[in-house]
């Protein structure tokens, strides 16, 4: 692989780590249920760690990193859901569509473990992965919870 497609690879994740910020964040705002604005307002913050961490291995492999979410992709269009679900302030609906969007974050994610990234940035991407993993795995749990109550 050479440092192109890396670097355009790592921005694609940014740009994922983005949407998921902004998503999370708007979830944050507009949701009523206390543990939920804390849960969404620390996995905001956690994506824009990994974008932050991201953009410096982008830079480190001579590019120039993304610094905005990818408005015309699919996760811009899930988070798109999320606000729309907001509208109705329905806790368990807003947990559905984060849930989509954890979704598309997972395949990112796998899309860019299959190719074949250099040592360091696969540790890097393997770790965020896991944590996409469990954001999606939080996420799913608690919109099970709340769709049960």
């Amino acid at each position: 692989m050479d440092n192109d497609e890396i670097v355009s690879t790592l921005n694609d994740l940014i740009e994922t780590c983005k949407d998921g910020e902004d998503g999370f964040r708007t979830c944050a705002e507009d949701i009523g249920e206390p543990q939920l604005k804390s849960f969404f307002t620390n996995r905001a913050q956690g994506c824009a760690t990994a974008a932050q961490e991201l953009q410096q291995l982008v830079r480190n492999y001579g590019g120039d990193p993304e610094t905005s979410s990818g408005l015309g992709g699919a996760i811009h269009r899930r988070w798109v859901d999320i606000k729309s679900a907001i509208m109705g302030r329905d806790d368990t609906a807003i947990l559905k569509e984060c849930e989509r969007g954890e979704d598309v974050a997972v395949s990112s994610y796998r899309r860019a473990l299959e190719k074949n990234l250099p040592v360091e940035v696969r540790s890097v991407v393997e770790r965020q992965y896991q944590g996409v993993l469990q954001n999606h795995d939080q996420v799913k749990s608690l919109r099970d919870q709340y769709r049960s109550a």
